[in-house]
Parts: structure tokens; C-alpha cells; sequence
């Protein structure tokens, strides 16, 4: 990676160069990082544009009613006010990336930069070198999860949002919106030191009258001091700010108001991504439904899979039953109109550790003196186990209640929507080699390249595991084909799948089928026309980003600060 080659001050909250700060072993970085950054930064600069154009063609609100409702472009005018703001690159403490940045349009809301998916899976935050630890889920239809609750009769978790549930809603009661809460001051991410710096920022945005028409005019009277604008200059964890979260001295008065317009802008970005603009049951499945569409026969036999013997219906489910019996066949109509084709719930389905994933080699302390991952390689990623423990990595529980389940649930992810997880701009129309395709990554740590690939690892993960880690299959194997590495998290292995029995072909028409889930074939899908990079051409989906496998370093014991976080894993993670 190459940025400007000057030495900065902790204080100027400028990108720091290669020459101060870089972690990163040789050849983890892709080389076209920062080309592919301002690529997306234009293209997010489009969208704005647009936004802001949307805005201003607004008729004037007029608030009526009791209780008072802004009539006839009140929906529009939130949903509006929602894109605004997820597209301001202003809401980052160098004012230079945005939510959307990880999360655009034309690939469902998900990673925009192919090297990216290809290599280190988490995004660059504001700090360029700060990066994150997760691939970025999607946002069509995350709105739609409920709060997290312990479901006592199936001993299970349902809802929430993130990876690992931790935006659990428990009190916006809107878990989406929580999560829209967690970015802009994550440290790996946008990096604001303070929830009242997004207060600060909105109250100089030029889209603020429409946020004062929506949510009241007298929002912004917070009474920032003189010192407010250096403060959100300035990446949070650092030193400086000696472990405070809150370093902007604002009255209980002003830090409420502040609040409660952090408050608003999480409501507002869920409005937008709940919005037709975002979650638009536009899909061929969403016709095929309404019986406007007719499934191609490799579709059809996808979708029959899907619902039967590969068992995919069990947790991402599409409306109808499931038919794992080779006698068994569902004759009955659709049992909703909108499926969502997921159970809101988590699982571990055994995805081997990847050493690509930046977050294990952020170990040492950058300019500001943060150090994001002082464990490197002895971190393992516990999910929802880890956030129930209020662990590393993760955030705080707000319910004690739920802690004793913690080693119940070590290694599970959020059951994301299978919905628009094949989107690609329409220059690259599939996300499969040899395409032209846009690259992906797929899971929580982005270890699976292809959907073809993630179809035979739930078909195959049991029948070719091998006792590795990821990049030391043995030879006359060929990792992702006929050898599967171990589970960085054994605990908790969803045993529903893993030796399907599926053959070549039936993989093939269950990646078929879920290209059907792809928003945008009964109306164009807003925004998916931005894309300016490149497609990518050649190879073989079953072999997807092999060529930039890395051997997995030896792995030092599972960190004590996430392993020995009580209650202890059980049995011992390695």
C-alpha cells in the first residue's frame, strides 16, 4: 500500500504513511489499495449527489395531525435523510469515508473492492492501516431481524444484527439501527472518538435542514466547546484520550441532546435500508412468487434442492417446507410472499482460520499509540460466545442473564439473508470464475472465494477435513476442492451439513438458484449503475483465489483474554 510519505502528527488526523506505521507482513496488502479506495470514494461521491438531488426535489413537508405527522413525503424525506447520511464521507474523523465506502449498492450493499475480498476481507478504516476483522455484511433486509432474545424452549438466540448479534436492539428496540451505532466510533473503522463527534459533524452538514424537518428544529442545540472539532479530528483509541470514550466535556444536558441525535441518525440509516431504495423484494425468486417469472430448469432444480436434500431451507428459509425425505414433495403454496430466507438465528459452520484476515497482524501501536489486535494470531474469533462474555473483539452484553450461555454458542455467526448474496454491477454479471465475474468473499472471515465454493463446503467440509490449517493441504490435495482445513473454532459445529452427498451438478443448480435472490430483475435496483472498476476473468470457481492462499504461520494458544474469558470455552479452544 502507498499513501502520502509524510510524517504526521498524532494530532492532525491525517493518513499516516507506510513509513510510520504499516503492521503488515510483505505482500498482505493488495497493491492497488489506495487506487481502489479513491474509486470507491468517487462513486460514493455520485451517490451523495444524487441524494442530495432526491432531497431538494422534495415538496415542502407540512406537519398535521395529532400526533403530528410530516404528510405525504414523510417516508421519503426519513428514507432520504437515512442515504445522507450513509453516504457522507463526513462522518469519519478525516473526513474521508463513509458508511457506504465498505457497503455499496451494486454488490448488495456489501465490499466494493475485489483485491480487498480477495486478500485481507476487512476493509480499511479512516486510518487507512486500521482495519477491521470481519468481511462487511450486507444491509437489504437486516432490518427486518428482531431483538435478540434467548429463546429458553429451543435453547437458542434469535435476532440482532452483526456477525456476532451484539447491535441486539435492547434499546432502540431496532437492532439495525443499533448496528448503524457501532461504525463511525469503531476505532478499526471510521474511527470518531465520541458518539457526540456524529452530533458535531450533522450539525455542519449541508443536508441539516432536512435533518431538523424531520426529527425537530431545535436538534442541534448543543453547546459544543471550542475544542470539539480537533477532538473529532482525532482517530479514537488514542493515547491521548487516556481510555475515554467520551472525550468531548459536554453537560449532562448537552451529552443527552447529543445523544439523542446519535439516536436519530441510526433511526434514519434504518429507515433507508429498510426502504424500497435498499430491501426491494425485487428479485427473479419475488416474481417467480407472484408468478411472473418461471424458474429455468437448473433454477427449478436448485430450488428443490435448496428446500430438500442440501437442507439450506432449514436456516435460510424461503416460505416452504422442507423435504429431506426422498419420498417427501411440498405440494403447498408459498407460506409468505416476502421470505427473508433466514431463521434470524446463529451457527457455526466451521470455517477454517484465515491468515489473510488483517486483524492478525495489527499488533503493534500506530502514531496515536493504538494497537488493535495486541494478541495477533493467538485471537480467535468466538462470535456471539465472545460478545455473551463481553470479550475482546466484540462489545458489551447489556443482559448478564445471557453470559451462562456463552460456551453454548462459541464459533456461531449470524444466519445472514441468503437474498442478493450473488448481486454484481451488471458489467460483471456472477460472482464465478471464469465470468466475467466480480469477486467476492463470502462468510464471516471471507476464507470462501466462490459461491460454487461455498456450496461444496457445505457439502464436503466432513468428508475432507484434514487435521491443517489453510495453506498446508497435503500434496495431491487441492485446498476448497478435496481438502478442507480444520475449524478455527471446533466448539459447536452445525452438523446439518458437511457431507450432503450433493453431486457436481446438483452444487451447480443450487449456485443457480441463488442467483434468483438477487434484487433488480422486476425494477433496476437504485444505484447498482456506479461501478467503475473492473471485472475479473479466467479460472475456475471451484479453485476462486487459490493462487493468493497463504500458509497459515504456527499458531500460538488461543489468547487468554478470549479463550479464558469465563465461562471458559468448553471444551478448550487450542
Amino acid at each position: 500500500m502507498t499513501v502520502a510519505k509524510r510524517k504526521v502528527s498524532p494530532r492532525s488526523g491525517s493518513a499516516l504513511s507506510d513509513s510510520v506505521y504499516n503492521p503488515y507482513p510483505p505482500g498482505i496488502l493488495p497493491s492497488d489499495l489506495d487506487s481502489e479506495i479513491a474509486r470507491v470514494l468517487r462513486e460514493v461521491d455520485v451517490i451523495e449527489g444524487r441524494a442530495l438531488a432526491r432531497w431538494h426535489a422534495l415538496q415542502p413537508p407540512i406537519l398535521t395531525g395529532q400526533p403530528p405527522v410530516l404528510s405525504n413525503i414523510g417516508t421519503e424525506a426519513t428514507e432520504t435523510l437515512g442515504e445522507l447520511m450513509l453516504f457522507d464521507k463526513n462522518i469519519s474523523t478525516n473526513r474521508n469515508l463513509a458508511c457506504a465506502s465498505c457497503h455499496m449498492p451494486y454488490v448488495g450493499f456489501g465490499g466494493p473492492i475485489p483485491s480487498v475480498n480477495l486478500t485481507i476481507i476487512a476493509y480499511p478504516g479512516s486510518v487507512h492501516i486500521r482495519a477491521g476483522k470481519r468481511t462487511p455484511q450486507r444491509h437489504p433486509y437486516s432490518p427486518f431481524f428482531p431483538v435478540l432474545q434467548y429463546n429458553q424452549v429451543q435453547g437458542l438466540f434469535f435476532g440482532g444484527n452483526f456477525f456476532d448479534s451484539r447491535a441486539t436492539g435492547y434499546l432502540l428496540r431496532i437492532p439495525d439501527a443499533e448496528q448503524a451505532q457501532g461504525p463511525p466510533v469503531d476505532t478499526q473503522e471510521m474511527g470518531l472518538p465520541d458518539t457526540a463527534c456524529i452530533a458535531f459533524r450533522l450539525s455542519h452538514a449541508v443536508y441539516r435542514p432536512l435533518f431538523e424537518e424531520v426529527w425537530g428544529t431545535g436538534s442541534f442545540e448543543i453547546n459544543f466547546p471550542h475544542e470539539t472539532a480537533r477532538i473529532c479530528a482525532t482517530p479514537g483509541g488514542a493515547a491521548a484520550f487516556g481510555g475515554s470514550t467520551t472525550p468531548i466535556p459536554l453537560s449532562a444536558a448537552d451529552r443527552t441532546r447529543a445523544n439523542t441525535v446519535y439516536d436519530r441518525w441510526a433511526q434514519s440509516i434504518d429507515a433507508y435500508e429498510q426502504s424500497a431504495q435498499v430491501s426491494s423484494f425485487s428479485s427473479k425468486f419475488d416474481a417467480f412468487l407472484a408468478g411472473k417469472y418461471k424458474l429455468t430448469p437448473e433454477e427449478m432444480a436448485g430450488l428443490k434442492l435448496f428446500d430438500g436434500k442440501a437442507n439450506c431451507n432449514s436456516c435460510h428459509l424461503d416460505g416452504r417446507g422442507t423435504t429431506l425425505k426422498s419420498n417427501q414433495t411440498d405440494t403447498s403454496s408459498a407460506a409468505m410472499v416476502n421470505p427473508l430466507f433466514t431463521c434470524f438465528g446463529s451457527a457455526n459452520e466451521g470455517l477454517p482460520l484465515n491468515p489473510r484476515d488483517s486483524f492478525y497482524y495489527e499488533t503493534k501501536p500506530d502514531a496515536y499509540g493504538f494497537t488493535a489486535n495486541p494478541y495477533g494470531l493467538g485471537y480467535r474469533d468466538l462470535g456471539l460466545g465472545t460478545f455473551l462474555r463481553s470479550g475482546f473483539g466484540s462489545g458489551p452484553n447489556p443482559n448478564m442473564s445471557w453470559r451462562q450461555y456463552a460456551s453454548t454458542v462459541d464459533g456461531q455467526m449470524q444466519v445472514s439473508s441468503a437474498r442478493d448474496v450473488a448481486m454484481t454491477p451488471p458489467q460483471c454479471p456472477t460472482t464465478e470464475a471464469p465470468g466475467p465475474y466480480f469477486q467476492k468473499g463470502f462468510f464471516h472471515n471471507g476464507y470462501i472465494k466462490s459461491l460454487k465454493q461455498l456450496v461444496h463446503f457445505y457439502n464436503t467440509r466432513d468428508k475432507y477435513a484434514y487435521p491443517v490449517t489453510s495453506g498446508h493441504c497435503p500434496p495431491g490435495t487441492t485446498e476448497k476442492v478435496d481438502c478442507w482445513p480444520m475449524p478455527e473454532v471446533r466448539n459447536n459445529i452445525d452438523m446439518t451439513s458437511g457431507n450432503i452427498g450433493l453431486t457436481d451438478k446438483e452444487e451447480n443448480d443450487i449456485v443457480a438458484f441463488l442467483e434468483t435472490l438477487s434484487d433488480g430483475f422486476t425494477r433496476p435496483y437504485p444505484n447498482s449503475d456506479t461501478f467503475t472498476g473492473a471485472c475479473i476473468r479466467g479460472g475456475s470457481a471451484a479453485t476462486q483465489g487459490n493462487e493468493l492462499l497463504i500458509p497459515t504461520p504456527p499458531l500460538p494458544p488461543c489468547a487468554s483474554a478470549v479463550c479464558g474469558a469465563l465461562p471458559v470455552p468448553s471444551p478448550p479452544i487450542p
